[in-house]
């Protein structure tokens, strides 16, 4: 009976700890329960919510870029594109077949798509073909009913109206590369596009604008059910350029067929009114993703279609150069205004002789005259008695052998040598015979066409440092420049010699002289050397340039300004192998000097 009393005690006990452990156990989950269901309830609702809720990005339009006149140089335009759903059609090759009897697709194009579907899902939309006109989407609405599964999906993409004209300015966009910096989520949305050189790159950021969201309901694989809410984002910045695209259009067209650059300045503000490099390139091509061929076809052309020679061309100044010459002549003392040296067409230092561009020589002739007449004798002798040094100090001071930095990439300095720069660069003294031909600009000496233009605006306005920009400028925002420290009576004589270059008989320009309204420009023509013309060569007769192939002709040069005596405008022309710049160069850039006078006159009468 005890034994009996015993097992029932410890039954009894053993239920109560079982039980005890249950109740323990419910109490641990009922408090679990409270724990997750109220104290966790935000946080579930927020994971239950990401399920349930995707948030995308909204790519907002970019910014116009125009010119100082409202005229819209980079704008976006309606884009049209075909995509196929794969789960909306039975048989994606049948789909595709009719398609391609539509509207052709190559191989590339059929490579593509079939590796998009393969990595999407099958309710992901899928591109086939893009930028297509109202027409061939009208021609595939037409046809719906044999393509199952294909919609049109509409959007925006850059478009660039002046093509050629200002794509080394303006530059273009295109996909996001592995080597731009992540800086934006906008950026990892796929097919989103960015600048990659000119004004697009320049004012990335602003022209990007801040992109907007979407929050949509999607179910358990991603399929959209419905949008829940939407934020737009703000579109990009509005860029107005110091730019007028009619003088750009002027400048391009008269360059024809010719490979070089022209550059057009207020002298005053530094305003950049044109900018070409010719020949150029369509950036809509690049927009919408070039093809190899068109790619190779550019890279391959020996005029060099996508380098900017504004900035990126380096080219001996040649008698451009001559300017810079006097100014530091007449400034050390070395000559005055009434110099006069004896030309007669050739020079001896040592046993080498240097060579006049007229071979019976000028005469006596004075600076301004040596000017006039473009004489190589007058100035191998005003640089030997200079020097270097004396020269490259001057040259810097009006801009050359120096970065301008407008903002564009790969500006390139240029190279004004003095006597350190020699022994730097080769370890040996600088010579005299280097002197010399540095005095007509050749040697060493390399410019941009941006810094001769910043070198003419300089002498133009009467030796104040302006920089070039291509901002607009209102009468609130105009810089204020600093005076070179040189005497003004050494500018006027300098002036009064690219006046007679341009308007007296025998002066280099005196072919593109013109007279609007009174009104007339100053200028300097020059011509430089691709190739050594040997001793041999001179005795039997220099061979023409149009009977040399393109690459070994001359370079023409012109730099000029108008009106002649009250200056607004400056231009720098640069002909590649053009052979003569009073023959080619001049013309380009009295006309769009010309054509500037016009279009402000116009302007002033309206």
């Amino acid at each position: 009976m005890n034994r009996d009393n015993d097992k029932g005690k410890v039954l009894i006990e053993r239920s109560l700890i079982l039980g005890g452990l249950q109740v323990f156990a419910l109490l641990i989950v009922i408090f679990r329960l409270y724990y997750l269901q109220v104290y966790q309830a935000d946080k579930y609702k927020t994971l239950a919510d990401e399920n349930r809720i995707s948030t995308r990005l909204i790519v907002p339009p970019r910014g116009g870029v125009y010119d100082r006149n409202g005229e819209m140089l980079a704008t976006n335009k309606q884009d049209f594109q075909a995509m196929i759903v794969a789960e909306q059609t039975t048989d994606i090759k049948t789909t595709l077949d009719a398609f391609k009897k539509i509207m052709p697709l190559s191989d590339e194009e059929e490579d593509k798509i079939r590796k998009n579907l393969k990595r999407n899902r099958s309710f992901v939309p899928i591109r086939i073909k893009n930028n297509l006109n109202w027409e061939q989407v009208a021609q595939i609405l037409l046809n719906s009913s044999d393509l199952p599964g294909v919609i049109i999906d509409e959007g925006l993409s850059r478009h660039y109206p002046f093509a050629e004209q200002t794509a080394h300015v303006i530059g273009y966009v295109s996909s996001v590369s592995d080597n731009d910096v992540k800086d934006d989520p906008l950026l990892e949305v796929p097919g989103f596009k960015i600048g990659k050189s000119g004004i697009e790159k320049l004012h990335e950021k602003k022209l990007r604008g801040r992109g907007g969201n979407q929050k949509l309901e999607v179910n358990a694989i991603g399929r959209v059910m419905k949008e829940i809410e939407r934020n737009d984002g703000v579109a990009g910045d509005r860029i107005d350029l110091s730019l007028d695209i009619r003088l750009q259009n002027k400048a391009y067209e008269l360059f024809g067929e010719e490979s070089g650059a022209a550059v057009l300045l207020d002298v005053n503000s530094g305003e950049i009114l044109s900018f070409v490099s010719a020949p150029s390139f369509d950036p809509n091509l690049m927009t919408q993703g070039i093809k190899a061929e068109d790619w190779k076809k550019l890279n391959q052309d020996e005029r060099n279609p996508l380098i900017n020679k504004v900035i990126s061309g380096q080219y001996s100044p040649g008698s451009t150069f001559k300017m810079v010459v006097a100014l530091a002549a007449l400034e050390s003392g070395v000559i005055n205004a009434n110099t006069r040296s004896f030309c007669a067409g050739k020079m001896f230092l040592g046993n080498h002789a240097f060579h006049c561009w007229k071979k019976e020589g000028h005469g006596y002739i004075d600076v301004a005259q040596a000017l006039q007449h473009s004489c190589d004798i007058f100035f191998y002798e005003t640089a030997q008695k200079l020097g270097i040094d004396k020269i490259a100090n001057m040259a810097r001071r009006f801009g050359l052998g120096q970065k301008i930095n407008i903002g564009l990439e790969n500006e390139k300095e240029g190279l004004i040598p003095d006597t350190e720069w020699k022994k730097r660069r080769f370890g040996e003294p600088w010579q005299q015979g280097e002197s010399l031909i540095s005095g007509i600009g050749q040697g060493y000496i390399l410019t941009t066409p941006i810094q001769l233009a910043t070198m003419v605006a300089r002498i133009a306005n009467g030796g104040y440092e302006v920089e070039p920009t291509f901002n607009k400028m209102t009468e609130n925002n105009k810089p204020k420049f600093n005076k070179i420290p040189i005497n003004q009576d050494y500018i006027s004589i300098v002036k009064k010699g690219m006046f007679d270059v341009v308007n007296l008989t025998g002066g280099t320009a005196f072919g593109s002289r013109f007279n609007y309204k009174g009104l007339k420009m100053a200028g300097k023509t020059g011509t430089t050397q691709v190739r050594r013309i040997t001793m041999k060569e001179r005795q039997s007769g220099i061979i023409k340039q149009e009977d040399m192939p393109w690459k070994y002709r001359n370079h023409a040069l012109f730099v000029g300004y108008a009106p002649h005596d009250n200056p607004r405008y400056a231009v720098a022309v640069l002909v590649e192998h053009g052979g003569s710049g009073s023959a080619v160069a001049a013309p380009i850039g009295a006309n769009l000097l010309l054509e500037a006078l016009k279009l402000e006159d116009t302007s002033d009468n309206k």
